[in-house]
C-alpha cells in the first residue's frame, strides 16, 4: 500500500485527487492539508511515502516548500502539480529537490503511473524536462567535485556536521534557527547526491575534508 498525502489549497482539485486515489487499491489516501503551514505540520505527524504538492499555495513560495518539506522528510519523494507547463519551471522545481512534476491537466492514468514510480525510488520527468536538465549538466564543469558546488553557508555547515555538532549546535553557533540549518542540509545532501549526515562524514573523509581520517 502507498500511502499518500495531498497538499493544494483549492478544495474541488483535493477532492479530484481523493477520488482518482480511490480509484486503484494499491494507494491510501493518508492526509491532505491547504497551505504551507499545514503541509509541514503534515509532514512531520504522517508516515508518507509520496506527497503530492500544489506548486502555487498561499504563503510561503513553491520552491522554498519544496526546501523545507525534504529538511524534515529527505527522503520523501514530492510530486508537483502545477498549472504552468513550462519546462523550464518544471526544471527549477526538480533542481529544488522535487522528484517529479506534472501538470494538473494530466489523465488520471499519468498521476497514478507517476506516484508508483516514485514510491519506487524513481523520478518521473517528462523527456523535455530530462532535455533541460541534461543540458544544463552538459553546461557546467561536470568533473568539478561535489563539495565545491557547495554555497559558503552550505560548506560552513557542511564542516561542522562533519565535524560532529548537533543540528542545534550548529544553529545556536551560526545565529540561525534548526530549520534554517535543516534546510541547508538539505541542499547540501541534494546538491551532492547524499542520503544522510554519514554519507557527508564519510564523503569528507574520503576527499580529506575531516580530521577523522
Amino acid at each position: 500500500m502507498i500511502r499518500v498525502a495531498i497538499a493544494d489549497d483549492h478544495t474541488v482539485v483535493r477532492q479530484g485527487l481523493r477520488h482518482i486515489l480511490e480509484t486503484d487499491p494499491e494507494l491510501k489516501l493518508v492526509g491532505e492539508a491547504a497551505n504551507g503551514h499545514d503541509t509541514l505540520k503534515m509532514v512531520r505527524e504522517k508516515n508518507i511515502d509520496v506527497l503530492t504538492l500544489d506548486i502555487s499555495m498561499p504563503g510561503r513560495s513553491g520552491l522554498e516548500l519544496i526546501g523545507l518539506v525534504k529538511a524534515e522528510k529527505p527522503k520523501l519523494p514530492v510530486l508537483v502539480l502545477s498549472m504552468h507547463n513550462e519546462e523550464l519551471f518544471a526544471v527549477r522545481t526538480i533542481k529544488a529537490g522535487a522528484s517529479g512534476y506534472l501538470t494538473k491537466g494530466c489523465e488520471a492514468e499519468e498521476l497514478i503511473g507517476a506516484i508508483k514510480k516514485l514510491a519506487g525510488g524513481r523520478p518521473y520527468i517528462t523527456l523535455g524536462v530530462a532535455e533541460h536538465l541534461a543540458l544544463e549538466f552538459c553546461a557546467e564543469n561536470h568533473v568539478v567535485e561535489p563539495h565545491k558546488t557547495l554555497s559558503d553557508r552550505e560548506f560552513q555547515i557542511f564542516k561542522l556536521i562533519v565535524e560532529g555538532h548537533s543540528i542545534a549546535a550548529i544553529a545556536d553557533a551560526l545565529s540561525l534557527s534548526s530549520k534554517s540549518v535543516s534546510t541547508y542540509k538539505a541542499r547540501m545532501l541534494q546538491k551532492m547526491r547524499l542520503g544522510s549526515s554519514a554519507d557527508l562524514i564519510h564523503y569528507a573523509i574520503e576527499h580529506g575534508l575531516s580530521s577523522r581520517c
